[in-house]
């Protein structure tokens, strides 16, 4: 199955709205938002920031290019694998119960993943 075509919402931003299944795989040059769950096995690549405003069970690859200052956010936090600029992380090492299946926002902090709790006001 082709992977969905994406919607572009402005410059270097691409919008994903349909689910990615396993196989697909989605590649932005700048920013990448999506509206629609990341399956396990799709993958979610982006020179910029992610967002995910749905459940992440997939790999999620943010500042692809070297960019520290890239960041994912994401509204449910399930990935087999997340990564910035080149930094990752996998379940095989688990994550922590607060930020399990939660909104969160991670960083690079001196070469290290911090995966903080989003808190939405």
């Amino acid at each position: 199955e082709p992977a969905p075509t994406p919607v572009q919402a402005g410059a270097q931003t691409l919008v994903i709205d349909r689910p990615l299944r396993s196989g697909q795989q989605i590649y932005a040059k700048g920013d990448l938002v999506v509206l629609a769950p990341v399956s396990h096995g799709a993958e979610i690549i982006a020179e910029g920031n992610i967002h995910i405003y749905a459940p992440l069970r997939g790999r999620a690859l943010a500042g692809v290019h070297g960019n520290h200052d890239a960041r994912i956010f994401c509204t449910c936090l399930e990935p087999e694998l997340i990564s910035i600029a080149g930094i990752y992380r996998t379940t095989e090492n688990p994550l922590p119960a607060e930020v399990l299946g939660k909104s969160v926002q991670i960083r690079l902090e001196e070469e290290k993943l911090m995966i903080e709790p989003l808190r939405l006001t």
